[in-house]
């Protein structure tokens, strides 16, 4: 026999869920448009693309904020490793390097 109550938290959670899901996939679409943002300014002055230096202090927060909040380096790394390379993939689009 279900238990309603416990359905019904479940369901409560999920709905929270979701909504925290929205929020981050809201940032994430604003991180990219602002590195939409960043290639143009490196288009008009002639910045190269690929600044390794600022990746590597991305990564770095990244992981002092893994520290600090308990939440897993590697995921973080991982996740970083994903949303800089698209980040690094529409800034191509955006210089000119590549074509869509």
């Amino acid at each position: 026999m279900p238990d309603s109550d416990a359905d019904q938290r479940l369901e409560e959670l999920r709905a929270e869920l979701d909504r925290i899901d929205f929020r981050f996939l809201d940032v994430l679409r604003e991180r990219i448009e602002l590195c939409v943002r960043i290639a143009e300014h490196k288009r008009e002055h002639g910045v190269p693309m690929m600044q390794p230096h600022r990746i590597g202090v991305v990564q770095q927060r990244a992981a002092e904020y893994g520290r600090e909040h308990g939440v897993d380096g590697d995921f973080l790394r991982n996740l970083y490793d994903l949303v800089i390379a698209e980040t690094c993939r529409v800034e191509d689009l955006v210089i000119g390097n590549v074509t869509a």
